[in-house]
């Protein structure tokens, strides 16, 4: 071996060492092997911003033994970590590590940076032959931005921890992205509905065709939404228009475009998995990383809608032989990027091969299917437009001063829509594509019905993944690469819940929101965020210095942190008005306060007055079902597995049938017998390190898919349990000789069916640490 080369993930690693073959030796770095201690000082403003990192854990410093150990007998470093800033960093971080631990070796070697879009052996093969530099500029972008996330995080978490709630914690872009979903709630509680009426008109052609329509003009009037806005209004219409004789007074046709949507970007990509396949953003990033890993698609990061010359060819060619000469377009389909800090240089997400059809190569469920989106997606975005013809009819009457109006159309070449159409979000109108029946203008038409029907005006749709990852983008908060992580960090803090698809903020996440714009305004500003995020782009362009950058967000930001840790009282904050009397000493007001389950109405002039109104289903979250059975009750009382949060806010899942049955984990269940033991599900694990992971949750089974990741945590466990141990005979320790030992609770054992037990499946016991569940209130 004379060159070694540093990727990643395993995964990746394996992809590359198949394609460079001998002389190569392809490791993972695992992602970043150091990072920023979680402790004070961990970056000194008042040192000129020095940043002390640290080898992230004991598995980095395996990681980095096995690097040094395999340099060695090497006399090249190729670093071909991703393209983008957090790949810059992780490369750096790695050479940075070898110089300290072997300067002399270090010197002699010939160090490339090396960078693809794609892994094919031809990629690979061009990048091998045109490396570079490690790029300063991307490593100081993604310095400043941990920086600032470390400084916003460690100055600003203390003061809601003192303001409203311990153990929360706040971000430099998570917080703005839950004022977005606390601020929708807020407006459409705030919404007051607008009643208006619209009008129809059914008609009979004169060969027995119905064709529907909607008033356009009354009494010579353009009929605009409230136009009437009551029934007695509509009635009125409708009583005037009803005995009038209607004639085809036009008939209009046009030829109508459809282009196709441009290849996907990371945001895009994100917004179109949750419409058509309902995927998280999260796991369509953790999916679409697979697939590039394996070669199957290009990079998944990037907000360039541009494709290789190669690969536009190759699709034309592809399109031509499969659907034919003319849904391939005169001249190739350019696209231009909406973001105006897209990096051009890099491609759109593609399959690294169109001619690897769908169905075609052998992937799992979740990756067959993303896979599948991206290829259609990208074929279709290099085919010819669809043509429809469009038809308006006008249906008149006493002279024209009546009108009903009826619009369709109809596809006369699929062209791109032969292979892809867009998704639509909840709030996207219909194209008028129902097909009309044949008419000629002066035809006479049989008046089927006038009806009239009720709306009212809707309040702003809650957001879903797809609409929020849009916003996001369209206000510049973060950066396509970011956006999952921002959703699920606000789920996992317990900031948001997703119920049917759409995000609401919880009682605590408004708390906070509220808190932040109040009293931070300035920092979960939409426009502030997004100009941030546009300095940290022009100090990875080599625009701006990150240090200066620095400077001027932290003097401000630490001032009014310590100016507002001061000023604002508590009770101001977790405590709201609601205009009522309280019901029991008839002389304060009942406040909204923040409760451990949330926020409930108690009487302000408490301790002298005790009051707190009951609500309906108090108590902890219901939680939300998997619709996993419970393994346990599952066949004999139909429990399902639900997702709760314990006392101390941490994610377990707990049987519904409780307290009837106590089964519950804490990985996230995968309806998945265990490969070992056979019991019902196995669980998931999810790591930045590692990835996505299985175990059996069973205690006496040693089941995984990945033996290291299992390892490593049994090894962590391993030190907290000692170090608890530690802690705890200390403290008793130091007692006095009186105080007497505590017997350990006694875990609740899962009541098994005795189907369950016919099949010798292991007991279930509870988690290491039980979580707490309380007693479900009945509700009416």
């Amino acid at each position: 071996m004379s060159a070694l080369v540093i990727v990643e993930s395993p995964a990746k690693a394996k992809t590359i060492e198949g394609y460079l073959g001998k002389g190569y030796k392809v490791l993972a770095s695992y992602g970043h092997v150091r990072d920023l201690p979680s402790k004070e000082k961990a970056v000194e403003p008042d040192n000129d911003f020095a940043m002390h990192y640290k080898v992230s854990d004991a598995a980095s410093e395996k990681t980095l033994k096995g690097i040094m150990q395999a340099l060695k007998e090497a006399d090249t470093l190729y670093l071909a970590t991703d393209l983008d800033r957090e790949g810059e960093a992780i490369s750096w971080h790695v050479w940075e590590e070898i110089k300290r631990r072997d300067p002399k070796k270090a010197a002699a070697l010939h160090v490339h940076r090396i960078e693809f879009t794609e892994i094919t052996k031809s990629a690979l093969q061009h990048a091998i032959a045109n490396p570079r530099s490690l790029a300063l500029n991307l490593i100081n972008a993604q310095q400043a931005r941990r920086a600032l996330d470390y400084l916003v995080g460690f100055t600003l978490s203390p003061v809601l921890w003192r303001k409203v709630k311990g153990g929360l914690s706040a971000g430099r872009v998570q917080s703005v992205a839950l004022r977005l979903i606390a601020e929708r709630e807020d407006a459409i509680e705030a919404f007051q509905p607008e009643e208006y009426w619209t009008i129809h008109g059914n008609f009979t052609t004169p060969n027995g065709k119905p064709l529907p329509s909607n008033l356009a003009v009354y009494n010579g009037g353009k009929v605009e939404k409230f136009s009437f806005v009551n029934e007695s209004q509509a009635a009125s219409a409708k009583t005037t228009l009803t005995p009038l004789k209607y004639t085809v007074a036009a008939l209009e046709k046009a030829d109508k475009r459809r282009y196709p949507a441009p290849p996907f970007i990371t945001s895009t990509l994100q917004q179109e998995a949750a419409r058509k396949l309902g995927f998280a953003a999260r796991r369509t990033m953790q999916t679409a990383q697979r697939l590039y890993e394996a070669g199957h698609i290009t990079y998944m990061r990037t907000d360039s809608v541009n494709l290789a010359n190669e690969a536009v060819a190759n699709l034309r060619g592809l399109i031509g032989k499969k659907y034919g000469p003319d849904y391939v377009p005169a001249q190739p389909n350019t696209y231009k990027s909406r973001a105006k800090n897209a990096q051009e240089a890099h491609e759109a997400i593609r399959p690294t091969s169109p001619d690897n059809l769908p169905g075609k190569i052998h992937l799992e469920d979740d990756q067959a299917r993303l896979y599948n989106l991206i290829w259609q997606r990208t074929v279709a975005s290099q085919m010819t437009a669809a043509r429809l013809e469009q038809t308006t009819i006008t249906i008149a009457a006493d002279a024209g001063k009546q009108t009903f109006r009826a619009t369709g159309s109809v596809i006369i070449f699929p062209g791109f829509l032969s292979v892809y159409q867009e998704g639509k979000d909840d709030n996207a109108g219909d194209d008028d594509e129902n097909i009309l029946p044949q008419v000629s203008e002066g035809d006479v038409l049989a008046t089927r019905s006038i009806d009239t029907e009720q709306h009212f005006t809707q309040p702003p749709p809650r957001f879903t993944e797809a609409t929020l990852v849009k916003a996001l983008e369209e206000y510049g908060i973060g950066r396509p690469s970011t956006y999952a992580s921002i959703i699920s960090t606000l789920q996992d803090r317990g900031y948001v819940k997703l119920e049917a698809k759409r995000f609401f903020p919880e009682d605590v996440g408004r708390i906070v929101a509220k808190f932040l714009t109040q009293h931070f305004e300035k920092y979960v500003d939409y426009n502030f965020t997004a100009s941030m995020e546009d300095d940290l782009d022009a100090i990875a362009r080599g625009e701006h210095d990150w240090k200066p950058t620095l400077r001027a967000f932290w003097g401000p930001f630490k001032a009014l942190t310590e100016e507002k840790t001061e000023s604002v009282k508590r009770s101001d904050v977790t405590t709201e008005s609601t205009g009522e009397t309280c019901p029991q000493c008839n002389t304060h007001e009942l406040v909204w306060r923040l409760g451990k389950y949330g926020r409930f109405k108690a009487c302000s002039g408490y301790p002298e007055c005790k009051y707190i109104e009951k609500t309906e289903g108090a108590g902890p979250a219901a939680g939300e079902d998997t619709g996993i059975p419970c393994p346990v009750c599952g066949p004999k009382l139909g429990g399902t597995l639900l997702k709760r949060t314990s006392r101390m806010g941490k994610v377990f899942y707990g049987c519904s049938k409780y307290p009837d049955c106590s089964y519950a984990v804490w990985d996230e269940p995968v309806q998945q017998p265990c490969g070992k033991c056979n019991w019902p599900i196995i669980g998931k694990k999810v790591s930045k390190k590692y990835g996505e992971w299985h175990r059996c949750p069973q205690p006496d089974c040693d089941w995984n898919d990945n033996q290291e990741a299992a390892d490593a945590t049994a090894a962590f466990r391993a030190r907290f349990t000692k170090a608890k141990d530690a802690k705890a005979a200390a403290k008793a320790k130091a007692k006095p000789a009186k105080a007497t030992a505590t017997k350990a609770p006694a875990t609740k054992a899962a009541a098994k069916p005795k189907a369950a037990a016919a099949k010798k499946a292991p007991a279930k016991k509870a988690p290491a640490k039980k979580p707490a569940v309380k007693k479900p209130t009945k509700s009416k």
